[in-house]
């Protein structure tokens, strides 16, 4: 007898993150890098727009791949072929991050449309033993093939090549929310979606530690390439206690309660399209973002605050509490006071911002970060309390 390709469910316990999906993990290391330094290397409004676009895009590749992997058995041989293939493409995909608007936008589109059309027939063929399966991932192919359409095209016509990469991602984004309708198979509810939420929680986990990663690389690469002055040393432990910062609001009680509430709930597949699909899209783009703004506060850190310096030094923490204020509201239906607080404190950091140095707006951030993980740690129940949501 042919052995499945899909994950065998036992009930009362989750699959486990596998060696194979934090082996394929690490070619996103090198694309948040790139996005990172991208941002850096334009720091205009036309930068930032490329380079969320473009975190986005990775952010949405990446995301489905773990969609596919939580039904797929990564411990099959040919799911794991399909998972090197997905990164050697996603190799040449990351490669082409810095100049994916200009000289490799060929190799950008074709990488990505590759990838995201190829995992969905792929796993089209792979549940044919599970018809629910396999008609949804016939509705997701059908969109994936016309949101490729978009991306070849935008490759091949610089003029019109942001137009029609957002259309192309719009599409992509559109479609778990519309329940990839497809003309003559209608669409899907999320009730009849099997996710196993708990392996979903703990991928996206690893996914924000990667990010969190990039963070910590980048405040130490940086701090060795300069004269270890006082304030240099000051920039540098800003950043890192913002890291420790952001792990400490992501992990601590709340990210096993949020595993626990998916996994017990009646519509798991709604919790994890809104919380782990699109709610954790600006909590990436704040660590990202972050990371951005601790490299130019360790550059100059008793330089004069430009308006860009300002934008990522605070965005990036504002976008990283707005997404868990998203989060723990998809997940638990509250609205998390001290998230909330946090993006308020921020807003009055940056009404005293032009008179502050980048290391003084650094460290305010920073602390802002704290005063939200010390309020949540003090103040709200622990994981097993909410564990229902």
């Amino acid at each position: 007898m042919t052995r499945t390709m899909l994950r065998e469910r036992v009930h009362g316990h989750h699959a486990r993150v596998t060696n194979l999906e934090l082996f394929f993990d690490l070619v996103f290391v090198f694309a948040i890098t790139q996005l990172s330094h991208s941002l850096l290397a334009h720091l205009n409004l036309e930068g930032a727009i490329h380079a969320g676009f473009l975190m986005m895009a990775v952010w949405w590749v990446w995301v489905f791949t773990a969609w596919i992997t939580n039904w797929l058995d990564p411990d099959h041989r040919n799911v794991r072929v399909m998972l090197f293939v997905l990164m050697a493409v996603g190799l040449v995909m990351s490669t082409s991050v810095p100049e994916a608007f200009e000289a490799r936008a060929v190799p950008f589109a074709l990488a990505y449309a590759g990838m995201q059309v190829g995992r969905s027939l792929f796993m089209r063929w792979a549940a044919r033993a599970d018809p629910l399966i396999r008609l949804n991932f016939t509705r997701i192919s059908a969109w994936m093939i016309v949101a490729a359409a978009f991306w070849i095209a935008g490759a091949f016509q610089p003029e019109l090549r942001l137009a029609l990469w957002v259309v192309a991602l719009a599409i992509e984004y559109v479609g778990p929310a519309a329940g990839f309708w497809t003309p003559g198979l209608k669409g899907s509810a999320t009730s009849g979606w099997t996710v196993e939420g708990a392996h979903l929680a703990e991928r996206c986990g690893l996914f924000i530690i990667i990010c969190l990663g990039e963070s910590v690389l980048v405040t130490g690469a940086t701090f060795a390439q300069h004269a270890w002055e006082p304030p240099l040393i000051g920039a540098a432990l800003a950043a890192l206690a913002a890291a420790i910062a952001m792990w400490w609001i992501y992990f601590n009680a709340h990210a096993e309660a949020a595993a626990a509430a998916i996994a017990h709930s009646d519509d798991p597949g709604r919790i994890a399209r809104i919380a782990y699909t699109y709610a954790h899209i600006p909590i990436v783009a704040g660590i990202i973002v972050t990371a951005a703004g601790d490299e130019l506060a360790l550059a100059h850190p008793l330089g004069h605050i430009e308006p860009a310096t300002m934008w990522l030094i605070l965005g990036g923490p504002a976008l990283f509490l707005a997404g868990g204020v998203w989060f723990k509201h998809a997940v638990f239906r509250v609205i998390s006071a001290p998230r909330a607080s946090g993006l308020a404190l921020l807003g009055l950091v940056a009404l005293a911002a032009p008179h502050l140095t980048p290391l003084m707006l650094s460290a305010a951030a920073t602390a802002v970060l704290i005063v939200v993980a010390t309020w949540e740690t003090l103040t709200l129940p622990a994981p097993h309390a909410n564990a229902h949501g």
